[in-house]
């Protein structure tokens, strides 16, 4: 064979090589693509459940800071636990049993992308599990000794530290005369916010953690203001989970006891609905709900007992040995402040125990709980008639599951020690893999007491409630899916600001568009209907009239390539009172985020708005650092700009640098009382360091 001959032979080969590299390299790059894209899914979740959670950041902080942490160290497919993917709040109990089924069924997964295989994980499913998961080789199991976890733990450390720009008026200068006669008009410490964060894994086996933190205006002479730690195993053999130190409960629907985020009203619930936690860590900044002491559960067959006891202080305005009110914002930052810190000894002691196989569930939760001797007496009004008053309460509850391949059956039915009852039911189906529909009916008598409760709910606890809740998602066609749900509720007793029994109702819709990894956009409309006491014009006497909030959002996203992507959106929101009240606020943004390789991402934020009032308020949706959530509202005339950068200076340590500033045209001071900033400027530093080692 001559030489050109060997060329014209190798000429196709070396063509068909060259194909198959470019087909590589597009793949990889559409890979990237999309898991750059899904990585900010989540985000976007948590987001839009900010909106129905404003006067709870604490469980979003606590929700946001637990999936950081999971994206940061995704679970391999082919070692996961159905027990570890149910702490994933967006994924039902069929999507988890059918991603094991898929895995015991073909063996190892080769990439992520074989869960597009798996029916009922529809493709924006899909996007909100990327972050969380990968596809890897499976481990070697070390036994769990002391050598091994010296040898082969992963640890990771967190600096932060936080900068409000100019100085806020509560750390201004003040004259000792004023200030000993007005203790509470100047906040004791320095004006920055601080934490440490330190945790340590080995595998899934073990975990332990350690968080300090300092609130800007709390002193740090002594040192930090708050302190968390825990130890947790689980998984060894009949032991399944043993924690000591700082920890959260969730057993049942949440009737009696829960420490998990209560999705509300949103297409999460109809999604998922409400599943059994049981114990976990609590590796969080959010300083209340949780518990501090000690919890076990052991596992048999198809059985499990748990045992918890708790014992820590919390924050209170205590008279006389009378609780007349709890604080829980965990701010320790005047006289006033101070006097309320760690005043009651709250005591908790309970147990669960549960029967479950794979169509059926059932378990029996019990816990009591008391003050150290002292007696809960809130300040008497009509509205709080029926809230617990005395020095010792105990709850107990049944709850029970239904599992099929088409629908899922749950509830619980709870009692508190005065003899009133909650209960919960709830059905969820997917009649075709494009389908699926939610129906939850509650009912919570005004007597109902439940301090550790946390469930599905409109009023703000689980008391004085009764309420039908439907969701439908579909997905007719290639590229669409559509949901919405319908809320309708009443409150039999009076509310706080609301003098007479009320009703109201809330709906939602939202269309999603998405063209592979380069487009993707949705609307959505909320409408919420409420009702709050208030005096109106000619007439001096208050009365029980309604209120309407309608908010629409619209949202695009463009990725011409994988290192970059874009995100326009618009809101508007309209308030609405009877009779003649309206407000209305829009606001439009632009978020550009940029990655031009593994060790930097740079984003950039800017929205303009304008609001009538704080009625009519917009939630700003920008990047956060990892952990840190915070929600900033926009509202008055003005705009907010953001940069966020990350920098990876080695494989194992991250720097991450946020700066906001928010610009107001219709004021000359930012804030008010000792939060007042002069001028019409506020700007934020927040920075973070991140070992990992």
């Amino acid at each position: 064979m001559t030489r050109k001959q060997a060329a014209r032979s190798m000429k196709p080969v070396a063509m068909r090589l060259a194909m198959e590299l470019v087909m590589l390299l597009i793949s990889c790059c559409n890979a990237y693509g999309q898991e750059g894209h899904a990585s900010e899914k989540w985000v976007e979740y948590i987001e839009m459940l900010s909106e129905e959670t404003e006067d709870d950041d604490g469980q979003m902080e606590t929700l946001y800071a637990e999936l950081s942490y999971l994206a940061e160290h995704p679970y391999n497919l082919n070692t996961v636990t159905a027990e570890m993917l149910k702490r994933l709040p967006f994924l039902s109990d069929k999507q988890i049993n059918d991603i094991l089924a898929y895995r015991q069924r073909y063996n190892l997964m080769a990439t992520v992308y074989e869960l597009k295989n798996i029916e009922s994980l529809d493709w924006s499913s899909l996007e909100l599990l990327l972050p969380f998961v990968y596809a890897g080789e499976i481990p070697t199991r070390r036994p769990l000794n002391v050598d091994n976890v010296l040898k082969y733990g992963t640890n990771e450390f967190v600096l932060r530290f936080d900068r409000t720009f100019p100085l806020k008026e509560g750390y201004r200068p003040i004259a000792d005369s004023v200030l000993q006669q007005s203790p509470n008009r100047r906040y004791l410490g320095e004006p920055f916010y601080h934490a440490l964060r330190y945790s340590y894994a080995f595998d899934e086996r073990l975990q332990a953690g350690l968080v300090m933190e300092k609130d800007a205006g709390e002193p740090f002479r002594r040192g930090y203001d708050y302190y968390s730690a825990h130890v947790l195993l689980r998984n060894m053999g009949w032991l399944k989970t043993l924690v000591a130190g700082d920890y959260k409960a969730t057993f049942g629907q949440g009737l009696a006891l829960s420490h998990d985020f209560n999705p509300r009203m949103n297409m999460l619930l109809s999604q998922t609905g409400m599943r059994n936690n049981g114990f976990r860590r609590h590796y969080s900044t959010g300083e209340s709900d949780f518990f501090r002491g000690a919890a076990l559960t052991v596992a048999g067959r198809n059985m499990e007992a748990s045992i918890f006891y708790s014992h820590r202080k919390e924050d209170g305005n205590v008279e006389d040995g009378m609780i007349t009110a709890f604080k829980t914002d965990g701010l320790h930052r005047l006289p006033g402040d101070m006097e309320k810190k760690n005043t009651i000894s709250s005591q908790v002691f309970g147990g669960n125990v549960r029967y479950e196989t794979p169509t059926f569930a059932t378990g029996l939760t019990a816990l009591t709980y008391d003050y150290g001797g002292l007696s809960v007496a809130p300040e008497p009004h009509p509205y709080n008639l029926y809230y617990f008053r005395g020095s010792r309460n105990s709850n107990a509850s049944v709850d029970y599951q239904f599992r099929h391949s088409r629908f899922h059956i749950s509830g619980e039915t709870a009692v508190s020690k005065n003899g009133a009852w909650a209960t919960q039911n709830a059905i969820q189906w997917k009649p075709a893999s494009y389908m699926s529909g939610f129906i939850l009916y509650r009912s919570y008598a005004r007597d109902y007491q439940a301090y550790h409760s946390n469930a599905f709910e409109q009023g703000g606890s689980v008391q004085n409630e009764q309420g039908l809740y439907m969701g439908l998602k579909i997905a007719p066609v290639a590229h669409w899916d559509f949901s919405g749900y319908a809320d309708f509720f009443r409150f039999p007793w009076l509310k706080y600001g609301v003098d007479a029994p009320s009703s109201g109702c809330e709906y939602m819709l939202q269309a999603n568009y998405t063209a592979g990894d380069t487009y993707s956009a949705y609307l959505r409309y909320r409408y919420r209907r409420k009702e709050s006491s208030r005096t109106v014009e000619d007439r001096p006497e208050a009365e029980v009239l309604p209120f309407a909030l309608h908010r629409v959002r619209g949202q695009f996203i463009f990725t011409p390539r994988p290192e970059l992507s874009a995100r326009t959106a618009v809101d508007v929101c309209v308030y609405d009172e009877t009779p003649g009240k309206e407000s209305r606020g829009t606001a439009l943004s632009q978020s550009v985020t940029w990655k031009p390789g593994e060790r930097l991402q740079v984003d950039l934020f800017v929205a303009f708005f304008h609001t009538d009032d704080y009625d009519s308020r917009i939630s700003s949706y920008e990047k956060k650092l990892l952990y840190v959530y915070s929600t900033s509202f926009l509202y008055g005339e003005g705009f907010r700009c953001a940069a966020v950068v990350r920098y990876f200076p080695a494989k194992r340590l991250a720097l991450s640098v946020k700066i906001s500033e928010m610009h107001y045209n219709d004021r000359d001071t930012v804030g008010s009382g000792l939060e007042a900033i002069a001028g019409r400027n506020r700007t934020d530093a927040n920075l973070m360091m991140r070992w990992m080692f």
